[in-house]
């Protein structure tokens, strides 16, 4: 009888001793990751993101997750995915765009890494772009803020447009206005007209395009939005459809067959951001993180495009250009 009550015991600790076992194991470091658009168009980004973040030490997978949240350009959605992810209570929160507006408003305590377009300041993300002060740090690219320089740029290739169209996204209020209010006074100093049409869908970004055309608008400025980035190919079809020269603010729109960009490399931006994060993790304050900015900007010209538009583009535009697709 004792002899069966010892073999039941030894039995009993060593169902014990490996649950005791895995239960000292720490969990996981946990990343959540917001954005308001899709993965499928955002695949380089996010490549670089996890790049930097493996260079720091964390490999998603092995010492850190990452919950993934994407909006697929409806804006709406995001605050109930930004409090999905504060009740989960992850490690840090990484937004992207009008995504970080809705990260700051879920959570005033889980640190926040943010890539945004428009002044962090102004929005009310933080104190301060050298001090934060707050639970929110990271990079501001001016996606929005470069409207004036772009429009002159656009003046620049063809010198003899006069009615510049602007295609903006209603869904993203303040970078609109902001880009409107800058590219209508900018338009004004030159002698210029602004047109501004809205697209929030493939269906009105199509629409857009016909009406700008109908209206006989010599060229496109289109504004910073994340949604409008997942659809540059679709920008690029519609472009060269209408015959409308278009100069947009981030590289990939050259790459997928936009004529002209101007304006920061996002992706640097997201190596930004991850570096940030690996600090996070590792113990830093996001109040003591300064708000990074960029310092370089890039111009790319696709001659391709400007070939199937029947556009020259002058020497000296060309010599400034940062990349010529050929």
């Amino acid at each position: 009888m004792r002899r069966r009550e010892i073999i039941t015991l030894i039995g009993s600790a060593a169902a014990v001793w490996p649950l005791a076992t895995h239960a000292q194991q720490p969990a996981l470091p946990v990343i959540g990751f917001l954005h308001p658009a899709s993965p499928e168009t955002n695949a380089d980004r996010v490549r670089a993101f996890r790049q930097v973040l493996s260079e720091a030490g964390y490999v998603e997978g092995r010492n850190v997750a990452i919950e993934y949240r994407w909006a697929e350009a409806r804006y709406d959605r995001l605050p109930a995915l930004a409090a999905e992810l504060a009740s989960q209570h992850v490690a840090v929160i990484v937004a992207a765009g009008v995504a970080a507006l809705a990260a700051k408003n879920a959570t005033a305590t889980i640190p926040i890494v943010f890539n945004i377009p428009e002044d962090p300041v102004r929005l009310g993300l933080v104190a301060s772009l050298g001090r934060p002060g707050g639970n929110a740090t990271g990079v501001n690219f001016f996606g929005g803020e470069l409207g004036a320089k772009q429009l002159g740029l656009l003046h620049e290739l063809i010198p003899s447009a006069t009615r510049i169209g602007l295609l903006a996204n209603p869904n993203s209020l303040v970078q609109t206005e902001r880009t409107t209010k800058d590219v209508t006074t900018a338009a004004s100093d030159i002698g210029l007209k602004i047109e501004v049409v809205q697209a929030s869908n493939s269906r009105e970004i199509e629409a857009a395009f016909e009406t700008l055309a109908r209206n006989g608008v010599d060229a496109l400025l289109v504004g910073a939005d994340p949604f409008f980035v997942s659809r540059r190919v679709e920008f690029a079809i519609q472009a060269v459809r209408h015959g409308i020269p278009a100069l947009y603010n981030v590289r990939e729109y050259a790459e997928a067959g936009g004529l002209m960009s101007y304006g920061t490399d996002v992706r640097e931006a997201y190596r930004q951001m991850s570096i940030y994060t690996g600090k996070i993790l590792k113990g830093a304050k996001p109040a003591d993180l300064p708000v990074m900015q960029p310092t370089k900007f890039e111009l790319v010209i696709n001659l391709i495009t400007a070939r199937a538009l029947s556009i020259e583009v002058s020497p000296t535009l060309l010599a400034r250009a940062d990349e010529v697709i050929e």
